[in-house]
């Protein structure tokens, strides 16, 4: 495998939207090429803080108290 085929499917590996036998091609290059290991680490570092600023926030528990207290002087 080369590096420009590994880049190319970096995101999928990284998704596991690839199928066993391309992943474990995918493992065994990235083991072997330092670049490669590299890239992969900063993508997973890049996925994991994107996910961890678009995960869901929930509402102080006083603002819901007071939205279902408004709602129901709406009724």
């Amino acid at each position: 495998m080369l590096c420009d085929d590994y880049k190319r499917v970096v995101y999928f590996f990284l998704d596991g939207s690839v199928s066993q036998r391309k992943a474990a091609e995918l493992e065994t290059h990235r083991r072997d090429c330092h670049d490669c290991d590299e890239r992969t680490l900063v993508h997973r570092k890049l996925r994991a803080f994107v996910k961890k600023r678009l995960a869901p926030l929930s509402a102080p528990e006083h603002l819901k108290v007071r939205l279902v207290a408004s709602l129901r002087v709406g009724d």
